[in-house]
């Protein structure tokens, strides 16, 4: 969504691991994950479907044109901050079809392999109505979803302070259940581009940011979690090679 998360996510790539990238299509700085991207083929690419905009004096519209879903957006012409207050907008599904096949569109003109697709906010599956159509385009576009294929989901670093993310990684390591784990990260750097993002989004908004994605990004690359991940025999794989392993015939909606 920056330059800052941009760098970071340079320097998660350069340890090695094998990490899934979530590209955030309607943002300004896209363009450069793009270029990012486009140099380490073996990262794993997913489109972060984007409905919200969240961050105070830092906003984005849709890609489609903010005339074209006028029910998607505030009277600015941007996201709403939380799917909340977009549901109260009274979004026209048909809209919001418009939207994310748009993104995924932009997506694919980009150049990169798309692997899968997740969803910002959890808002493009948080509605039935809203599951069906982000569904119905995986299946179009022959792509993945997330939490589809049985995943169990973590991500206790992201509410630790920044000192203590490193030993809440080590400690999820030691406990995961069997067969297949599913880490969210948000990395970034501790700068005064991403330092100057205040978040609308929530009634809990993290506190210090930017601070926070330094601290998940420190811990991510650190050599106590290469450690315990070696320690523990965790096998770390990509979404991509969970496709391949699996195929797109075994998604399955979570709790279906």
């Amino acid at each position: 969504m920056s330059h800052s998360v941009n760098l970071a996510l340079e320097r998660l790539i350069a340890t090695g691991l094998p990490v899934s990238v979530s590209v955030m299509f309607p943002t300004p700085w896209y363009q450069e994950t793009v270029e990012i991207l486009q140099r380490h083929p073996a990262v794993a690419v997913g489109i972060h479907l984007t409905l919200n905009s969240e961050w105070r004096n830092y906003r984005w519209g849709p890609v489609a044109g903010r005339s074209a879903v006028p029910t998607l957006v505030d009277a600015d012409g941007y996201f709403f901050p939380d799917g909340a207050a977009l549901y109260r907008n009274h979004p026209d599904p048909r809209e919001v079809e418009l939207e994310l096949r748009a993104q995924i569109e932009r997506a694919q003109r980009s150049g990169l392999k798309i692997d899968y697709m997740d969803y910002h906010m959890g808002t493009a599956v948080r509605y039935p109505e809203f599951r069906e159509i982000t569904e119905r385009l995986a299946r179009e576009f022959d792509v993945g979803l997330s939490e589809y294929f049985g995943e169990t989901t973590h991500d206790p670093q992201y509410r630790a302070a920044p000192e203590n993310k490193i030993d809440s990684l080590v400690a999820l390591i030691g406990r995961l259940p069997e067969r297949l784990n599913m880490v969210v990260t948000h990395v970034g750097i501790d700068d005064a581009e991403l330092g100057a993002l205040l978040d609308m989004n929530t009634g809990e908004p993290l506190a210090e940011m930017s601070k926070n994605r330094q601290g998940e990004l420190d811990a991510l690359t650190s050599r106590t979690f290469s450690e315990a991940v070696q320690a523990r025999n965790v096998r770390l794989i990509t979404y991509r090679q969970l496709i391949d392993m699996q195929g797109l015939q075994s998604m399955r909606r979570p709790g279906g």
